[in-house]
């Protein structure tokens, strides 16, 4: 890309329209009140032209911006001086070395000075000041407008970093739990285990080709939780207490990928007791482009006294203040015999 890329163009085109408007306002103004243009307008004009630039250009991008403050206000003050000199020069009309109409007996005569107050005096040094003044606060405004973008940026890229970070830390993760189910099928010599082998490795396919995506189809989402289920009801002996309810809408919505996985990792992780009894219930529904999303397990096993929610879903929810800030509630329920998740999530 240029150095004048589109941005900068635009800017250019907007001050030579702004100055372009406000010199042939000045020209039919003075051609209305006065009948003519003045050349001391258009002078003055071009000076307040110079002035605006100079603050704009050089002072607050060299001095003011880089918090070289005093240096500043000595530079203003110094513009501010010749500003002065100039409007009271300006404003100090020549002698007249005669009329060329008048009195005979004056024609010779200079006009007597006018000693009467000087109305509007300081008006023109006004204007000066405020041409500097404008300067000032569209360049800060601009560098504040570019320091923003910077710092967004920054934070978007840091929070990629995050989430890959992140991601790479649930897929091994995923990977080790789903092992352990088809070697838990091939230690009993079951004769599921070719079809679990089978539904990995179209886990794994999602895994690798649709969760680098920023965004997945909600369909697709589902379809691999259900994949996930499969998976696990092959290695349950009441695998009827594996349900899954789906209601709403799917096919417009799309998600975060992987982003639910973890709940139902935990569920099955603590959802089984002693005596080889799982309880899962999933439900998904889309209300009004909102997923409402809510998994329940038995407590088939108690955490350990420093055992927290495990790595799956504190990744999840972390996931989830990165992807989703304020678009998400998340409630958790841990109790003796269920634990529940709630989770509300606005897709759009």
């Amino acid at each position: 890309m240029g150095t004048f890329t589109l941005e900068r163009k635009r800017k250019i085109v907007i001050h030579i329209s702004v100055w372009i408007t406000f010199i042939i306002f000045n020209i039919l103004q003075g051609v209305l009140n006065r009948g003519t243009v003045e050349f001391h307008s258009l002078l003055v004009l071009s000076f307040n032209i110079f002035i605006f630039y100079f603050n704009y250009g050089i002072l607050v991008p060299k001095l003011l911006l880089k918090e070289k403050t005093f240096f500043y206000v000595i530079s203003v003050i110094g513009l501010a001086f010749l500003v002065f000199a100039i409007s009271h020069y300006s404003m100090t009309e020549p002698p007249r070395m005669q009329h060329e109409f008048g009195d005979a007996g004056q024609g010779n005569m200079p006009p007597p000075p006018d000693n009467g107050p000087r109305f509007f005096f300081f008006l023109p040094v006004i204007i000066h000041l405020a041409f500097i003044m404008a300067g000032t606060a569209i360049k800060v405004y601009e560098a504040w407008i570019r320091n923003e973008r910077n710092r967004k940026e920054i934070e978007s890229q840091k929070a990629k970093t995050e989430l890959h970070y992140l991601k790479n830390q649930l897929n091994p993760h995923f990977l080790f739990n789903s092992l352990n189910s088809i070697y838990s099928l091939t230690s009993k010599k079951s004769n599921d285990a070719p079809e679990a082998v089978i539904t990995l490795s179209e886990l794994m396919r999602y895994m690798l080709f649709q969760a680098d995506q920023e965004f997945v189809l909600l369909k697709d989402e589902v379809e691999y939780i259900q994949n996930y289920l499969r998976l696990q009801r092959l290695r349950i002996a009441n695998n009827e207490n594996v349900k899954l309810n789906i209601r709403g809408e799917l096919n417009q919505q799309k998600i975060r990928p992987l982003l639910l996985i973890s709940f139902i990792e935990n569920a099955f992780k603590y959802g089984t007791d002693f005596k080889g009894n799982t309880l899962v219930k999933i439900e998904i529904e889309i209300v009004q482009n909102e997923l409402q999303f809510k998994c329940e397990n038995i407590v088939g096993r108690k955490k350990k006294a420093n055992e927290t929610f495990g790595i799956g879903l504190k990744n999840t929810k972390e996931q989830l203040n990165l992807l989703y800030p304020n678009k998400y509630s998340l409630k958790i329920e841990d109790d003796s015999d269920y634990f529940s998740v709630f989770l509300k999530l606005k897709l759009n």
